[in-house]
């Protein structure tokens, strides 16, 4: 279905929206990497929903506010943004990075959100279960590491990307840096107040994730009462690129069922 692109201002920041479909609305956060394209797995999901792509603030094609310290602020935007949006009984996902999003938005204020799905979700940290360093990676490194089939890896990496490509892969690698540093890719509040979260929640993950090892998936399902986990096998970290068929029977059978099968 085609998608129309728009900007959106809240709280001072002008941020892209890619936007499809129609149905019930369904928000997905990106991760790291952004969101500058219209993904195969967006096209499907689009078939269902209204179907909602930001880009973070400081990512892409949006500004970067000075207001933009933590991801707390993200969420804090983002709740401003489902206001400005009117969207009620939203569906709310969001993969890596916007996992972590994601959670800290429901564990403020889910008074508009149906459901979760929080997909390979950074945001918390596993005593004794080490995260891949995506800081210390090669661009190359880092797309080999995201991806359980080498395949998948070495097609991205034989079409060089443009220089205004790179660009925007440089801004959102400081964005994250700057979101992420220190600690590493978590908030050690968090866990503290998934209890928070009583929408139906579903969790994703790939059982060769090297950026979250699925001990991460684990710990978020036992954090979050109620919740539902799926691993997917023979997937890595980007399943929404390398398993977007059934990342979306997933997803849109977990919206579906109305209560998410909790």
């Amino acid at each position: 279905m085609p998608y129309r692109e728009s900007f959106e201002t809240v709280a001072g920041c002008k941020i892209r929206i890619m936007r499809g479909g129609s149905g019930e609305p369904l928000l997905f956060l990106h991760g790291a990497r952004g969101a500058s394209a219209w993904l195969p797995f967006f096209e499907t999901m689009s078939e269902r929903f209204d179907l909602i792509v930001p880009e973070h603030p400081g990512f892409g094609g949006s500004d970067t506010p000075d207001w933009l310290d933590n991801v707390g602020d993200l969420a804090y935007f983002y709740l401003d943004l489902i206001d400005t949006l009117k969207l009620p009984r939203l569906n709310l996902a969001g993969v890596s990075l916007g996992g972590w999003i994601a959670a800290e938005i429901a564990v403020r204020n889910q008074s508009a959100l149906k459901t979760l799905t929080l997909i390979c979700a950074a945001g918390i940290h596993v005593k004794g279960v080490a995260k891949g360093d995506i800081f210390m990676w090669s661009r190359e490194d880092f797309i080999r590491n995201i991806f359980h089939d080498p395949k998948v890896a070495e097609a991205m990496l034989a079409q060089p990307p443009g220089e205004a490509e790179l660009m925007i892969e440089m801004k959102n690698r400081l964005a994250t840096a700057k979101l992420g540093w220190q600690p590493r890719l978590y908030n050690p509040d968090l866990v503290k107040w998934l209890h928070r979260i009583t929408v139906p929640t579903l969790i994703v993950w790939g059982d060769d994730d090297k950026v979250f090892p699925p001990p991460y998936g684990e710990a978020y399902h036992r954090l979050i009462p109620g919740s539902r986990l799926e691993v997917i096998k023979d997937a890595g970290h980007t399943l929404q690129i390398e398993k977007p068929g059934e990342l979306a029977a997933l997803m849109t059978g977990f919206i579906g069922s109305g209560n998410g099968s909790r």
